[in-house]
Parts: structure tokens; sequence; C-alpha cells
């Protein structure tokens, strides 16, 4: 079962794709963390499966709702002369002008689906946000021309608001509920190699 499997550090997947069927497989816990945390989300993984080496991404994780920790992963494997389609997190790079003036930078969407070859795939995409000002939003239309990969998603995707300063009747109604501005901002989650659970 997957909590027994779980017990003894190990976690079930499954590899499906190109010249593979669907194949279940159970992977070290720690040792796939590790690689993970090195080589981040998008990277290629080279899996041993039934005697030979596949190429391979994450393209599902599945985690227990209540305790976080990860249940299952599915691998894609993956042609690395073909392009694919993947999803890379968006890294914010500069200080906008409209937090510098107390404003709270908000991040609606995480991620940029963009088409690449398995060789070229990139940890993560910088877009400059040094130029938001309060009450400004940078949508991908304003920076698509900046991106050196085929971005899918479309115009209008939201990438950052700066939002104006919150009021001091708005730090009390935040204060009564007992949360911080960093509670507000939601956060991306990572495989841990030390915890079976959520990161500390």
């Amino acid at each position: 079962t997957l909590t027994k499997l779980r017990k003894e550090g190990k976690l079930a997947a499954v590899v499906y794709g190109f010249q593979t069927d669907s194949i279940p497989i159970t992977l070290d816990y720690k040792d796939t963390a590790k690689k993970v945390q090195k080589q981040g989300y998008t990277s290629v993984f080279q899996i041993e499966v039934e005697g030979r080496i596949i190429n391979a991404v994450l393209s599902d994780i599945q985690r227990d709702p209540l305790k976080g920790h990860v249940k299952h992963c599915d691998f894609l494997a993956i042609n690395m002369t073909e392009e694919l389609e993947v999803e890379v997190p968006i890294l914010f790079v500069g200080e906008s002008i409209g937090v510098k003036e107390g404003g709270f930078l908000m991040q609606p969407n995480q991620t940029l689906k963009i088409k690449v070859k398995p060789s070229d795939m990139p940890d993560s995409i910088e877009v400059d946000i040094s130029e938001l000002g309060v009450g400004d939003t940078l949508s991908l239309e304003q920076v698509r021309d900046k991106i050196s990969f085929e971005v899918l998603d479309e115009d209008d995707y939201t990438l950052a608001t700066v939002t104006p300063p919150r009021t001091s009747a708005e730090d009390a109604d935040l204060d009564a509920a007992g949360l911080t501005a960093d509670d507000v901002v939601t956060t991306g989650e990572k495989l841990d190699p030390d915890k079976l659970g959520r990161e500390g």
C-alpha cells in the first residue's frame, strides 16, 4: 500500500509516454526529493526501468490533502528530439517601484506554458517587475517579446499586480483574523528530502 511504501521511505510512481507503456515503479523518497531540489521540477530525469534508461519529465505530483506529503508521481517519457509543452515557474527579477512605495506584489499565476526541446528546458523564466507601480498589472503581452521561448498562454495572462498599501482599518481586520501579509500571498510547495511531509 502507499502508506507502507511511505513508511519504508519509498515513493510510488508511474512512467508512461514515448515508446513506453504505463509502468508502475517505486523510487527512494529522499533520493528523488534531492534530485528534484537540485535539478528543478522542469528538468529531464533519467529513470532506469526494466534494464533501460528512460528520459522523462515530472508530469504530475499527487499529495495527501491533509498531511501534505507526496503520495504519487507521474513521469512522462519523452523523445529528446521533439519539442514539449511544459509549465515553467516564473521568477521575478528587480524590485517593483510600487513595492518600494508600500504596495504589495501579487502573483496570480506561478507558471508559464512554453514549447521547448527537452535539452533547452529552463528551470524558470525571468520576468522584470522593476517598472511596476502601485495599481499596475503586468500581462504576458507586455513581456512576450522579451522571452526567448514560444509561450503558449494568452496575451491577457496576468503575471503580476501591485496592489495599494492597506489602510489601518484593513490592517486591523488582518490582525483580528490572526493573519500576516505573508499568509495572504500563496507560495508553492517543494519536496523536502528530510521530511515525508511539508517543508517547515
